[in-house]
């Protein structure tokens, strides 16, 4: 049955939606090693065209892919990771079992809606990307380098107020840290029984990602001679630091962003507060000046 007027909008929306998702998937399947996963993704576009050719057959319409769509999450996938590419996809996608449920007259969308929601989830569930299986290790990593590093630099602020030696200071407290960090995962993945992750491999994300937070929050401290300044710069650093690793891992997991970055952002901004007080109260009873 072909569908009516006030249905065919909604139905054309969705056509286009499940023609683009198809080749989506199918163009992420080329590029996945993993056997399983490339069979998971290729079932998926295959029912996505079979919803498609559905639709189709109500609209009685051909309707083109959406290009950018497709070369959006092709290069998300290729950058960020399998995982999150298709997680923000499903995110993104309208409601298609709310709008169906207007209609129906058409009960066949209405499960098509329903059956594609429960299915296609539990199908993204099967999915196994190792970036995800040390996805655990880059938390810790950013976690601590972020509320240690965000303190000590605050703290060293007032007690060097020189912007060259805050940053030298920071930089040989950073590097120190992110060895130690690393070290510490490499003992404690190698004593997990059952892990399926590699000991190296964890320690080396944490490394990569603690040496990547120092190096972004003490540049401020490089180019910047005003120390109050460069401390201004560097939380915004962090704070942008804390939004982007945030938003990835809330996609990826399926997460509250908003919880988990004011979680995070007040712990970082609290702790260098308090550093900051501390550096300044140092620096007042020592009567030290390293201006």
């Amino acid at each position: 049955m072909k569908a009516d007027k006030n249905a065919i909008s909604d139905f054309l929306f969705f056509q286009e939606d499940e023609i683009t998702s198809s080749i989506v998937y199918a163009k992420l399947a080329h590029i996945v090693k993993d056997s399983e996963n490339k069979k998971t993704l290729l079932q998926i576009a295959a029912e996505e065209k079979a919803h498609y050719e559905i639709l189709k057959r109500h609209t009685g319409k051909e309707v083109a892919p959406n290009r950018w769509r497709i070369f959006k999450y092709y290069w998300l996938a290729r950058i960020l990771g399998l995982t999150f590419a298709i997680k923000l996809m499903e995110k993104e996608e309208r409601d298609a079992q709310e709008v169906y449920a207007r209609y129906p007259e058409y009960p066949e969308l209405e499960k098509l809606g329903r059956d594609e929601e429960v299915h296609e989830q539990k199908l993204i569930g099967l999915i196994n990307e190792e970036k995800l299986e040390y996805m655990g290790s880059v938390v810790l990593g950013l976690n601590d380098a972020l509320v240690e590093f965000t303190g000590a630099l605050a703290g060293f602020t007032l007690a060097l107020s020189n912007a060259h030696l805050i940053a030298l200071t920071g930089s040989i407290t950073g590097i120190a840290a992110a060895l130690s960090m690393a070290s510490s995962e490499y003992l404690s993945t190698k004593s997990e029984e059952g892990d399926s992750k590699h000991p190296v491999k964890a320690a080396v994300y944490t490394g990569i990602a603690y040496i990547i937070t120092v190096v972004a929050l003490v540049a401020p401290f490089i180019f910047i001679e005003n120390v109050l300044v460069a401390l201004g710069l560097m939380l915004v650093m962090a704070l942008t630091i804390i939004a982007l690793f945030n938003y990835y891992y809330a996609v990826a997991r399926g997460e509250s962003f908003k919880k988990r970055f004011l979680e995070m952002a007040i712990l970082s901004f609290t702790v260098a507060g308090i550093s900051f007080l501390i550096g300044y109260a140092l620096k007042t009873l020592t009567g030290i000046d390293a201006a």
